[in-house]
């Protein structure tokens, strides 16, 4: 059992019959009645979004997350598979059990494959990834004082934001979890 006192970002419990993981939450303390605990929470299965206030006594069962090691092979159309590190099984998923979380995450890679209770409903890639820029515009001298960026596509056809120094064919780092340029590599 866990309480709302002790909620943190990424923490995942069940509510009414449904598995949630905290998005964001907040602890308020108001001047008049007693102190809440405002969240954010998806719902690990469908994807869906929803805002709940909690006191923080209130306790609720802990959701036991299993996060397995997959390689992603490759996709086929809708299916994207991954082979079981241990067992060597390839297993399919659908796009929309990905979700975009396959954005960062180019053949060959190892992700932890996300379920509950055996069912699968999403992926995790590793928090940094290092891919190549396929295409950005070329870098210009200039106003470089206000820390300035350029659109720029990777290999695994996500785009992001990059100083203006990195150029096509260089090797960066980005942080998947907020879908940041980290470095050059």
């Amino acid at each position: 059992m866990i309480s709302a006192g002790e909620f943190r970002n990424g923490v995942t419990f069940e509510l009414e019959g449904n598995v949630f993981q905290i998005v964001e939450f907040q602890h308020v303390k108001p001047g008049k009645g007693a102190a809440f605990v405002r969240t954010k929470l998806k719902n690990v299965i469908t994807g869906g979004v929803v805002e709940k206030t909690f006191r923080p006594t209130e306790k609720m069962p802990k959701a036991h997350i299993e996060r397995k090691d997959y390689e992603y092979l490759y996709n086929d159309g809708d299916l994207y598979y991954f082979m079981d590190q241990e067992s060597y099984e390839q297993m399919p998923l659908n796009a929309e059990q990905l979700g975009d979380s396959l954005k960062f995450v180019k053949e060959n890679m190892v992700v932890k494959v996300l379920s509950y209770k055996g069912n699968v409903f999403g992926v995790e890639p590793p928090t940094f990834v290092e891919l190549e820029v396929t295409e950005t515009e070329p870098g210009f001298k200039g106003d470089t004082s206000t820390g300035a960026t350029k659109p720029c596509t990777l290999e695994t056809g996500a785009t992001i934001m990059v100083p203006l120094f990195v150029d096509q064919g260089d090797m960066i780092r980005v942080d998947t979890r907020t879908g940041e340029y980290m470095e050059r590599v």
